[in-house]
């Protein structure tokens, strides 16, 4: 498993309104824990030792809550514009902190059971973590086979996954996406990935963050 992890926290949640027009997203609490919390706590005891956490939207907050506690492990954060830089941008605005070897990078609005530990400490260009899919996403986002991951199929990546460096190279932090370059390294086979059969939301709506905290027991 890597040692450093990166925690994406810069989205706006617009499908989040009214919540998201005073709290940011991955401050949102389920079951009276804030999803940046409960991802914080995990990583650290899975064992790893530094997590970078970006912000734009209500930034604030968001580097007053994680530089404000003692998380057993260092946490550094990354601020971003108002408008952010997207995944990759944020990334590689990152990239000074997350080092020369393969991180863990966590969506914010995500909550699941997943294992960090279980996470492969060497990969090529990428590792996905990857889940059937939900009703919102019907479609997919990419398939899987003999553990590649594939461009197009029927599973929704989980928003979990290791990352190489390389997989950056000659880019600065100017906006710009994820998926691209996934889907690049995906054409030569530099992509590996797993499905995660275990619990697994995505908390875009307000309606799914009730119908987690239901299915949780703490409605």
């Amino acid at each position: 498993m890597p040692e450093v992890a990166m925690i994406l926290a810069a989205g706006r949640g617009k499908r989040m309104r009214p919540l998201t027009d005073t709290t940011p997203k991955p401050l949102l609490p389920v079951c009276g824990e804030p999803l940046l919390g409960r991802h914080l706590r995990r990583l650290r005891n899975a064992g790893i030792q530094r997590v970078v956490v970006n912000g734009a939207w209500l930034k604030a907050q968001i580097e007053a809550y994680v530089t404000g506690r003692d998380w057993g492990m260092e946490v550094i954060f990354s601020p971003e514009p108002p408008g952010g830089l997207e995944t990759a941008g944020g990334i590689v605005r990152a990239l000074p902190w997350l080092g020369e070897r393969p991180f863990i990078v966590v969506n914010g609005d995500v909550w699941t059971d997943f294992d960090f530990a279980s996470l492969p400490d060497q990969v090529e260009a990428a590792h996905l973590v990857l889940v059937s899919s939900p009703p919102h996403n019907p479609h997919g986002d990419f398939g899987l086979e003999n553990g590649k991951v594939l461009p197009e199929g029927p599973y929704t990546f989980a928003g979990i996954s290791v990352l190489s460096p390389a997989l950056f190279a000659g880019l600065d932090d100017r906006p710009a996406p994820l998926a691209p370059l996934l889907r690049s390294a995906m054409a030569r086979g530099a992509v590996t990935g797993r499905l995660h059969e275990g619990i697994w939301h995505d908390v875009g709506t307000p309606e799914r963050l009730r119908d987690l905290e239901k299915r949780l027991g703490c409605a």
